[in-house]
């Protein structure tokens, strides 16, 4: 089979490496998996999951236990027109003569490896993979995870089909730990380029720091501020960035819209964006000067110049996902929405997109489910680097078409031999980010955590807005009277005992800084009800310690709290009455959909927020006397 020659349609685009980038790994670093052992071979399979992908026009053979190269004899490309049967003007293709014409096969096989918000998750994560159900009833699980497993499931998937290309569908970087957010996300981007990564769409925490800053993970280059705290140069992306509905200007996008491959003469399309909504989920300035187009309406637009181009197999990478029910395994499709499928927005948006769109890739909702929606596969493979979505596509040689296509969500388990050269990686971040990581920070009595009660209080958001309301109360720093902190900003839970600058990092991995503004009373009560939308969708703000109002859940959208409730150390808040609040500067520029925050006025801003929760553990624990949970009982649920 000949190898595919993958290539761009765009121009301007940076020249792709992702073969180079696959070679590399598939070579030199996969030697398990029924590979050869030292200089030894079982069979030809062996040879190429070693050796990596042979030289043109030949191909790997097992003899006397060693690797060879054999000279293959390859039939000339077909011209198009014929649906891939020779020509008789063209010349003799030195095939064997059977007596009767040998069109050869009529059909290529590619292989799309898939996963999605990965976060910079490099080391192995905590979560667990549900397998199914114990004799018991009980659930069975596995560990799941970690770039350098992660690394070695894709060398092994992509050893088997030449014709392979691997793809994010965004949040591959930010809201990262600290190992890898740190160093500004450079090592999630080296650990690509060894992998092998070709194409990711962007998500909305790809512009967590802003779309200059996005762009240099492309091209490369040393942070503007701190340089390359590594102490080498950062090559950028050998992979390509796609964001087909993030547009700077007219007909103009941040990065390509779409790349197309072509393999054994069948073109493939892959199209990349985010969700339309990242504006709502990102800092205003994150995006500014950027404007996010329909999903549906940019893939459906672009579908005609693609058929122009020769493209009938299309695949878009997309950052939208599904949910699908609680407790269903990974290859199910189970939900709440119609026929007993996935609910969420994906549902829609596969129905909304052209029927010329084979395969959706998905993510942002953190789920893993394997579907047919619409005649189209629609797939995700969970976060973190648990899962690898293993994608087979047959695909017509006469008219480019997709013949058939099958979705298999892989486990990344840890029973396999970690890649020498991204464990090397890893291990040179750990060495320089440890010192930091176990800086002891604070002690805490309970384990703190992001998980609310019925009333949308979590003991972790409450200790943080005590924090932020301590670093900004004074006259000085701003002189709040109260502060909110979003759930969507704690990433994870702070253990019992002592608390680590790394678990700090990791529950706050942002680098927001505090602003405080001035709000009327009118204004926080509008902030307030804003929590309950009208999608219905709730976000609950946390409250710091003095704050308290009551809800009812049964009254309208709008009319939830009851203003005379709302009270700041047990004094009612006026509504004409002015108000000192603190936020992070996500939230004060109108993020989560707050627009309140954004009319505040009077703003100053302030420390980060990390540094204030540090500083908040270090003035009120000690290893003698931690610090205590707070009582979940600021925000009273009504009937």
């Amino acid at each position: 089979m000949p190898q595919a020659t993958p290539r761009s349609s765009l121009q301007g685009a940076r020249p792709s490496v992702f073969l180079l980038a696959g070679a590399f790994v598939t070579g030199m670093f996969l030697f398990a998996h029924g590979g050869c052992g030292g200089d030894e071979c079982q069979d030809a399979a062996g040879c190429r999951e070693d050796k990596g992908p042979p030289a043109s026009n030949t191909e790997w053979v097992c003899e006397d236990k060693r690797c060879e190269q054999h000279s293959v004899q390859v039939p000339p490309p077909d011209s198009g027109t014929d649906a891939g049967t020779p020509d008789s003007g063209m010349p003799d293709s030195g095939m064997p003569d059977s007596g009767t014409p040998d069109a050869g096969p009529t059909t290529v096989s590619v292989q799309v490896l898939a996963f999605n918000d990965f976060h910079g998750q490099l080391e192995a994560p905590a979560g667990q993979i549900l397998t199914g159900v114990a004799p018991d009833g009980g659930p069975v699980r596995v560990n799941a995870g970690g770039v350098t497993y992660f690394a070695r499931h894709i060398a092994a998937l992509r050893a088997t089909n030449p014709n392979t290309v691997v793809v994010a569908a965004g949040d591959l970087i930010g809201a990262s730990p600290l190992l890898s957010g740190l160093f500004h996300d450079e090592p999630t981007v080296e650990a690509m380029n060894l992998i092998g990564l070709d194409l990711v769409a962007v998500g909305n925490h790809e512009f967590d720091e802003g779309s200059t800053e996005l762009l240099r993970m492309q091209s490369g280059g040393c942070h503007p501020v701190d340089g390359c705290l590594d102490g080498d140069g950062f090559p950028g992306a050998h992979f390509k960035f796609l964001a087909a509905n993030v547009a700077t200007g007219v007909d103009r996008t941040l990065f390509p819209r779409y790349d197309v491959r072509e393999f054994e003469g069948v073109k493939v399309a892959f199209i990349g964006m985010t969700l339309e909504d990242t504006p709502e989920s990102v800092i205003p300035t994150g995006v500014a000067g950027l404007t996010f187009k329909d999903e549906v309406q940019t893939v459906n637009a672009l579908v005609p110049e693609l058929r122009r181009q020769g493209v009938e197999a299309i695949i878009v990478v997309v950052h939208q996902g599904g949910i699908p029910t609680s407790g269903s395994l990974v290859n199910e499709c189970k939900g709440a929405g119609a026929d007993g499928l996935i609910s969420g927005a994906i549902v829609g948006l596969a129905k909304g997109l052209n029927d010329a769109v084979d395969v959706i890739v998905s993510g942002h909702t953190h789920q893993a489910y394997n579907c047919v929606i619409d005649g189209k596969v629609v797939t995700s493979a969970s976060s973190m680097g648990q899962l690898v979505t293993d994608i087979d596509l047959t695909l017509s040689k006469a008219t480019g078409d997709v013949v058939e296509a099958r979705a298999n969500n892989v486990i990344v388990t840890r029973d396999v031999q970690e890649v020498g050269a991204v464990k090397e990686l890893v291990t040179k971040y750990q060495e320089l980010v440890t010192p930091r990581a176990n800086r002891v920070i604070g002690w805490v009595s309970q384990t703190l955590r992001t998980q609310t009660d019925s009333a949308g209080q979590s003991t972790l958001g409450f200790v943080i807005a005590d924090s932020h309301l301590e670093a900004t109360k004074p006259a000085n720093l701003g002189g709040a009277q109260v502060a909110f902190m979003n759930p969507g900003g704690m990433r994870a839970n702070i253990a019992q005992g002592e608390v680590t600058y790394g678990e700090a990092f990791t529950t706050q991995p942002f680098g927001n800084s505090l602003v405080t503004l001035t709000l009327t009373g009118a204004q926080i009560e509008q902030l307030l009800e804003r929590q309950w939308r009208p999608s219905g969708a709730t976000l609950m703000l946390l409250p710091s310690a003095g704050f308290t109002y009551a809800f009812s859940a049964s009254a309208p959208i709008g009319s939830r709290v009851d203003p005379a409730s709302i009270r700041i150390n047990g004094v009612p808040v006026s509504l004409t009455a002015e108000y000192r609040v603190t936020a992070n500067n996500y939230l004060a520029s109108g993020g989560d959909g707050f627009p309140v925050f954004a009319e505040g006025t009077n703003r100053l801003g302030g420390a980060v927020d990390s540094d204030a929760l540090e500083a908040y553990l270090k003035a009120h624990s000690s290893m003698a006397s931690p610090l205590p949970t707070p009582a979940l009982n600021r925000i009273t649920l009504l009937p």
